[in-house]
């Protein structure tokens, strides 16, 4: 885990490596929700809709490629996942800052109730939670929290 690790655009050669990164980070993160949909799935969705239409950028480590992704579409971060073994080396703190440079009148994001981990990191970079759900609005049909940050 030692190494440079560049935060990029994402280009469209990198959507399975940042939807495996994706899948990783969910089985590992939360092992209880479960996913309606397959893993080739999410990599059509990343191949086809994620990289090439939406504000995509992945954490690249010298010698060990994609270890991150981060998803920001208009104020909204959408996605944010690192692989399980780049956790607590600064990466997460790398892309909220960049969210916030790229959005800087403020953001939002969903995360589910059950994601405790998530719901301090956000907490932590000024984000404040301002609605939960029972989940009826998302496709897992978890219970989730929208969190707000504004400068």
């Amino acid at each position: 885990m030692t190494g440079t690790v560049v935060l990029r655009r994402a280009a469209p050669a990198d959507a399975r490596a940042a939807a495996d990164v994706w899948l990783r980070s969910f089985r590992a993160a939360l092992p209880t929700v479960a996913r309606p949909r397959s893993d080739d799935d999410v990599r059509k969705y990343f191949r086809d809709v994620v990289v090439p239409a939406r504000e995509t950028w992945v954490a690249e480590a010298a010698g060990g490629g994609i270890v991150g992704v981060m998803v920001l579409h208009e104020e909204e971060l959408s996605q944010l996942y690192l692989d399980p073994e780049w956790r607590g080396h600064g990466i997460g703190d790398r892309f909220v800052a960049l969210a916030k440079e790229r959005s800087p009148g403020g953001l939002s994001l969903w995360t589910f109730q059950v994601n405790t981990p998530a719901h301090r990191f956000y907490e932590r970079h000024g984000f404040t939670a301002a609605e939960s759900t029972d989940g009826g609005g998302n496709e897992e049909r978890e219970p989730d929290v929208r969190y707000v940050w504004r400068p």
